[in-house]
């Protein structure tokens, strides 16, 4: 790991004991007497008699590749339907795959919500590495979007902001409802369909949550978006780990850049702190009690770093009310799905835009001008430090129209529809 050299001694001496603390720990994890753990190598094999030959399927181009398979734009040669096809990876070169990729075929074919993308079979092919989870078809990344926003100097209005948010939050709530944490919420799994609809996407580190004393592996989420019981290797975590990603996408719209921005599990956690406040057992307790925070001495910091990012100009006072609900150090006080849809913010003007509208709101034809298409990259090399253990990179074409000129820039918000 490399760090500026002006960092202060306590935080020498904090490196120094993260190391050592993770070097005396890169074994395998205990668990509860009784317990297996999560990480513990499993295989099955799919049973693809009665599947269809994936050979029935035109394949286009390839989407993105995750931990647990590549994604490719296809096309049904019996119907025509544009599909999406993962291949799904074997176990290590074996004939079998991974616990994770049975749970997240298992969970496709099992959730059924309008902003959860839909998986519809399983295809396969002669041998038994050849196997594909047949889904539908999202063209848009919010992550590509926002890149496409940032480029031409541009921000979300609040009402795209809780559009987008309001999807993202029915979301959870349907999938914690249904006893489900995704696990690796962010920015790149989070699709849009032409109409606005929001799906939530990628179930590689997703499984069915078994209670709040239950040990699950800590080998899950994307860096910037990583809670902070998970950085600080509690032995248990649960649902509230979703909400913490919630929250740092929720920063991530309304600034259009990542909200902590981290390039390592120690450095992530000093960001954090520079920017909420180094945390205690008064504002979290337990806190002093976990792993991490045993072996690791840090720098103190106060509160308040969050409104240095993200001011009354960017956000309404009730809108950062909001986002301090969901990035609440103590899980048990992090806001839920449902109290944060219940939030005053959603019901403040201006409202969240219909979703039907919110594409054409962003991107206006300009009179006299062409519709260009742009080949949009899944992220600059700066952004992706924010893999961490279940990442993944892309390169997904994005169409888009020229912009109307009379549109705001990015130091500024003003409600894009309005134009």
């Amino acid at each position: 790991m490399s760090y500026h050299q002006d960092e202060s001694g306590l935080e020498q001496t904090a490196i120094v004991g993260y190391n050592n603390y993770t070097n005396k720990n890169s074994g395998s994890k205990t668990t509860n007497e009784g317990e297996k753990p999560e990480t513990e190598v499993a295989q099955f094999h799919l049973d693809l008699q009665n599947c269809r030959s994936f050979e029935e399927f035109q394949f286009l181009n390839k989407v993105k590749e995750g931990t647990y398979g590549v994604v490719y734009r296809g096309s049904d040669k019996k119907t025509g339907e544009i599909v999406a096809l993962k291949h799904l990876k074997t176990n290590n070169g074996t004939t079998g795959f991974s616990i994770a990729v049975q749970r997240e075929i298992d969970l496709l074919m099992k959730l059924e919500h309008i902003n959860i993308i839909t998986g519809h079979e399983v295809a396969g092919g002669p041998r038994s590495e050849e196997v594909f989870v047949v889904m539908e078809y999202v063209p848009h990344e919010v992550k590509n979007l926002m890149q496409t926003m940032r480029n031409n100097r541009l921000t979300f209005g609040p009402e795209h902001v809780k559009c987008i948010m309001i999807q993202l939050l029915t979301a959870v709530q349907y999938l914690h409802d249904s006893s489900v944490f995704h696990r690796d919420l962010k920015t790149s799994n989070i699709l849009l369909t032409e109409d606005g609809i929001l799906k939530v996407a990628d179930f590689g580190l997703a499984r069915e949550y078994e209670g709040p004393h239950k040990q699950y592996s800590p080998d899950v989420a994307t860096l910037w978006y990583c809670a902070p019981e998970v950085l600080l290797d509690s032995k248990t975590y649960g649902t509230p780990l979703d909400m913490w990603s919630v929250g740092c996408i929720f920063g991530e719209l309304i600034t259009l850049q990542p909200l902590l921005p981290g390039t390592s599990q120690f450095n992530q956690l000093k960001i954090m702190y520079e920017v909420l406040g180094t945390p205690s057992d008064t504002v979290w307790p337990g806190y002093s009690d976990l792993p991490l925070v045993n072996n690791i001495i840090f720098d103190e910091y106060p509160s308040g770093g969050l409104h240095k990012k993200i001011n009354e100009d960017l956000l309404s006072e009730s809108g950062f009310s909001l986002l301090v609900e969901m990035l609440t150090y103590d899980p048990s006080k992090r806001a839920t799905a449902t109290e944060a849809l219940l939030h005053p913010y959603f019901n403040e003007e201006p409202a969240a835009i219909e979703p039907a509208m919110f594409m054409s709101s962003l991107w206006l034809e300009d009179s006299g001008s062409d519709t260009e298409d742009h080949e949009q990259s899944c992220g600059s090399d700066t952004e992706d430090h924010g893999k961490y253990y279940g990442s993944d990179t892309c390169t997904t074409r994005v169409t888009t129209a020229l912009i109307r000129k009379r549109i705001s820039p990015l130091t500024q918000i003003l409600p894009l529809a309005a134009f």
